[in-house]
């Protein structure tokens, strides 16, 4: 989060943080969101969202704010981006690592490891649900176009 309020202060934007761990609590947010104006929205990585990404998905339409997640089951369920580690690598390399202690290496001998790979997905259909156009630049970058 501290990094999201860095980047926000960089380019001059406005931060409003919103908590949720209930449904209702999630409804509130989105009432906020409507009744502040609010732009966008920041999801973070949370088991209880991924829980409710086909929720978030439907209310971030509803509401039409454009929505960004860090993993892209939400936007395969209605989300417009997600840009995040691609777990699958993430499995390959816990296989790596259980590969390697069960031949016998020590687990505190091997080295920590942070993701290497990210993947951005975009999802067209929920752009245009929003009224929004993606700019091809952003397109041509992206790993998958969901249409």
């Amino acid at each position: 989060m501290q990094n999201l309020q860095e980047a926000a202060r960089a380019t001059n934007l406005q931060l409003q943080v919103l908590n949720a761990n209930t449904d209702a609590e999630i409804d509130a947010a989105f009432a906020t969101i409507a009744r502040d104006g609010l732009q966008g929205l920041v999801v973070t990585t949370d088991s209880f969202f991924v829980a409710r990404r086909a929720k978030l998905a439907d209310l971030v339409t509803r509401y039409k704010v454009p929505a960004i997640f860090s993993l892209r089951v939400f936007v395969t369920d209605g989300g417009l981006v997600s840009y995040g580690v691609d777990l699958p690598d993430l499995y390959r390399q816990a296989g790596v690592y259980a590969g390697r202690i069960l031949n016998g290496s020590k687990p505190a001998d091997l080295p920590i490891t942070q993701p290497t790979k990210f993947e951005l997905v975009v999802n067209q259909k929920a752009a245009k649900l929003l009224g929004l156009t993606l700019s091809p630049d952003l397109l041509s970058i992206a790993d998958e176009v969901i249409e």
